[in-house]
C-alpha cells in the first residue's frame, strides 16, 4: 500500500505534465525577465538574533483537512509581516493542501518580506513557475528526490537566485545534503510516510549538522515554550503553519510564539 508521500508525488509528476502542456518551458524562460527581483531568504532568517520565524500561509493539509474556512492570503501575510515573521511559506499545492501559485503572487504583491514557495518540486519546471510567481525561495524534500535530482534542482534554484530549503526528515540523507553544499536546512518533526510528529526529532538532528549550516524546525511548533526549547537546542528558525492558522487571532498568535 502506498504511503502518503507516494500518493502526492505521483499525482504531482500527472499535474506537472499537464502544466507542461498548458504553458510550454520556453513561455515560462521567457516570463523570468518580467519577474520581480529575488529577495534574500536565507538573509533575512540569518539576520535575527532570536529564532526566526517562517510563517505559513496553508489552507489545508492532508493530516488535519481544511485549517482555516475564512482563508485571505494576502490578509494573514500582512498580519504575519507586521507582526515580526522574517520570511513567509505559502502553500502552493492544490490537490493535498488547496493552494494554489497564484496565492503567492498575491502575497508577494503585499509584503515585502521573502517568500518561499512550499510544494513538493520534481522538475525544474517547477521552479521557473516559482521565480515567475515571485517566490525567492524553494522547498527541495530530499525523501522525494535522488541524487541527481537534487543536486541538479538545487543548483538550479541558485541559478535563478532562489535559496533551497533542502528538507529531510531521515537522518541517512544528511550526508546526501551536505555533499551537495547545503546550508539552509530543514528538520521535518513529521513523519512524511504516516504523519506523526516528534518535536525532538529536530534537537537530535542539529547536534549532527555543521554549526555554520542555519537550520529549521518544521512541524509540531505549537507553543512559546516549545521555541524557547528549540532555540536552547541551536535551531536558528522555525516553520509554522497549522497553529497559525488554526488561531482566531492571527497576530497574537505570532506574537505568543515570538515572545511579543
Amino acid at each position: 500500500m502506498p504511503t502518503i508521500l507516494e500518493k502526492i508525488i505521483a499525482t504531482k509528476r500527472e499535474e506537472i505534465a499537464r502544466a507542461k502542456e498548458v504553458v510550454r518551458e520556453d513561455r515560462l524562460r521567457a516570463a523570468l525577465k518580467d519577474a520581480p527581483p529575488p529577495r534574500d531568504f536565507f538573509g533575512s532568517l540569518a539576520a535575527t538574533q532570536d529564532i526566526a520565524l517562517i510563517a505559513e500561509v496553508k489552507k489545508a493539509s492532508p493530516s488535519a483537512g481544511i485549517l482555516r474556512e475564512n482563508f485571505d492570503p494576502e490578509q494573514i501575510a500582512e498580519i504575519y509581516c507586521a507582526h515580526g515573521a522574517s520570511c513567509l511559506s505559502v502553500l502552493t499545492d492544490q490537490t493535498y493542501f488547496q493552494g494554489s501559485l497564484k496565492h503567492l503572487s498575491a502575497v508577494r504583491s503585499k509584503v515585502d518580506i521573502p517568500i518561499l514557495r512550499k510544494d513538493f518540486i520534481l522538475d525544474e519546471y517547477q521552479l521557473l513557475e516559482a521565480r515567475v510567481a515571485g517566490a525567492d525561495a524553494v522547498l527541495l524534500i530530499a525523501e522525494c528526490l535522488n541524487d541527481c535530482e537534487l543536486r541538479t534542482l538545487y543548483n538550479t534554484s541558485i541559478d535563478l537566485g532562489m535559496s533551497p530549503l533542502v528538507e529531510i526528515y531521515e537522518k541517512l540523507n544528511l550526508e546526501r545534503i551536505l555533499a551537495i553544499g547545503a546550508t539552509l536546512i530543514g528538520i521535518n518533526n513529521r513523519n512524511l510516510r504516516d504523519f506523526t510528529t516528534n518535536l525532538d526529532h529536530v534537537l537530535q538532528m542539529r547536534t549532527e549538522i555543521p554549526d555554520d549550516c542555519l537550520v529549521v524546525g518544521e512541524s509540531g511548533i505549537r507553543t512559546r515554550d516549545d521555541v524557547l526549547r528549540l532555540a536552547d537546542g541551536n535551531i536558528d528558525a522555525i516553520l509554522v503553519g497549522e497553529t497559525l492558522m488554526r488561531s482566531t487571532n492571527i497576530g497574537a498568535a505570532v506574537d505568543l510564539l515570538l515572545g511579543h
